[in-house]
């Protein structure tokens, strides 16, 4: 394992045996988020609605520290409203 691994939105993530556990849906000050669900197509909107019943929805991403949102496509390297870092930017559903 490398001394300073980089995470990142997508990547899937294993345990110490190899074993995958998930692929990285979002960060927040504890660490990150996982999607774990098998069947669920991960980092979509038919994960977020997984067993709910929604209205439309929009895939967006969404700051950690001031709740700015934008479009998916264009994850910035930082928040363009507060500054945060990319760590604290994470997947979220806008209706």
């Amino acid at each position: 394992m490398a001394d300073d691994p980089h995470l990142t939105v997508g990547q899937t993530v294993y345990d110490t045996d190899g074993t995958a556990l998930g692929t990285i849906r979002g960060f927040d000050e504890d660490g990150f988020f996982v999607t774990t669900r098998e069947g669920i197509e991960a980092l979509s909107i038919e994960h977020e609605r997984a067993g709910h019943e929604f209205g439309e929805a929009e895939l967006v991403w969404r700051c950690s520290q001031c709740g700015a949102v934008g479009d998916l496509g264009e994850l910035p390297e930082s928040c363009p409203d507060c500054g945060a870092p990319r760590e604290d930017l994470y997947y979220w559903t806008e209706d």
